[in-house]
């Protein structure tokens, strides 16, 4: 849920797709996980022999947590609790990268200050906030008490404390809670990595639900997607040095959306949360046919270990996993006519769509083991017991599919509601 932050983020894609396709390789990934904590105290986050001290983020949270949500047995989960709590707390003595750069300060303030000499500070944050989301999912699931998962659930929404209701995005915050007075969203700040807050101010893979509250409902929510693609990509390009992925975000020519840069690559999935998914299969299919070739250049950016093929392969079978660490994947709008996935357990998940050309990109309706379908997100354990999913397809936008609430995807402020009840 896909970022330009380490090892395990840009492996977002990749990881939900193991466990998909082939979980039995995850197994082995996470015993190697089991190995590296116990031989270092840490757990990697960058894909490199011990430790890298290279970007941001404690996303190997979200990869354990994902594979032991979505069934995967037969290695020491209880070791990897023990490393979550351990690297939530805590930072590499010698490789900041590694546990969590700047955890003082976030749990003192449940955000990371602008002003206390930790650069990367939004982006840290909102990493963070998700990384606990998993931590507290995973408790959950082994059944830890509430007194030992309660803080990870409270700090998932941390995100929270970031976002400035003014200019309904993301951005730096000082430690005495005030917002610096100069501020522009398209700016490359140093507040985030690689990225300004047009593409950082999504990455609220846990609750978008959340997110569109802050915004200020559904229809505020949606003219913030669409503006990504309105602003102009030029702009903000003089608030530091410039860099590729700079100027590959400008060569792709969709305003604010940095393809190339991963912080971003989830956003389009987001219209599925507040009621218009047909804008999620417009901009799926437009990225897939305009920032993807069969020829030298056919990356728009990184490939990043994975991440950018991940979210291409993913998004060609017509869906994407927006939150690892639960067992939903949003819909979006297949590529291909057919497509079969023979599964490691002997199944088949068939997709098809007919009706499928370039200009027919929109879901009129979708069957699943032959029955109608409206939600706007497909499970893990439905396609793991073999499936055949039947996308019918047309040229205009079916605008009373996946509209109710119960459509939506997962968002733990509605975890959370109903908790309550």
């Amino acid at each position: 849920m896909f970022t330009d932050t380490g090892f395990w983020d840009t492996f977002r894609s990749l990881f939900p797709f193991l466990n998909l396709l082939y979980p039995s390789m995850n197994t082995k990934m996470q015993e190697g996980l089991v190995n590296a904590y116990k031989e270092s105290g840490f757990l990697p986050e960058w894909a490199s022999p011990g430790h890298r001290d290279i970007m941001v983020g404690n996303n190997s949270a979200s990869v354990v947590a994902d594979a032991y949500i979505k069934g995967l047995k037969g290695y020491d989960i209880e070791t990897l609790w023990e490393a979550l709590k351990h690297g939530a707390n805590n930072v590499h003595p010698t490789v900041s990268a590694s546990g969590r750069k700047g955890y003082q300060e976030y749990n003192q303030y449940g955000y990371i200050p602008n002003d206390v000499n930790i650069t990367q500070n939004v982006a840290r944050t909102l990493e963070y906030a998700y990384d606990d989301w998993a931590i507290y999912t995973l408790g959950k699931k082994l059944n830890k008490p509430e007194k030992e998962i309660g803080i990870y659930a409270k700090r998932a929404m941390n995100y929270k404390n970031v976002f400035d209701a003014h200019y309904k995005l993301m951005r730096g915050r000082k430690a005495d809670g005030s917002f610096p007075a100069k501020f522009e969203g398209t700016d490359w700040s140093r507040d985030f990595t690689e990225g300004n807050s047009w593409h950082y101010s999504w990455s609220v893979f846990h609750d978008p639900q959340g997110l569109i509250d802050l915004m200020g409902g559904k229809p505020a929510f949606i003219n913030m997607l669409d503006s990504v693609f309105i602003i102009p990509g030029a702009k903000g390009m003089k608030s530091r040095s410039m860099i590729h992925e700079m100027r590959e975000m400008q060569v792709m020519n969709m305003g604010q959306y940095a393809h190339g840069n991963q912080p971003i690559q989830h956003m389009v999935y987001l219209y599925n949360y507040a009621g218009e998914p047909w804008k999620a299969q417009y901009w799926a299919r437009e990225v897939m046919d305009k920032l993807y070739a069969a020829g030298p250049d056919g990356y728009c950016g990184d490939e990043d270990n994975g991440q950018t093929s991940a979210w291409y392969v993913f998004s060609a079978l017509g869906f994407y996993p927006v939150c690892p660490g639960t067992d939903q994947y949003v819909i979006g709008s297949p590529l291909f006519n057919s497509v079969k996935l023979h599964l490691e357990n002997g199944k088949e998940v068939l997709i098809e769509a007919p009706d499928n050309n370039k200009n027919r990109r929109y879901i009129n309706r979708i069957e699943l083991n032959g029955q109608s379908y409206n939600k706007n997100y497909f499970l893990h354990p439905d396609l793991q017991a073999g499936a055949k999913i039947v996308y019918h397809l047309d040229a205009q936008p079916n605008k009373e599919r996946g509209i109710a609430a119960d459509d939506a995807p997962y968002s733990f402020s509605k975890e959370m509601l109903k908790s309550k009840k």
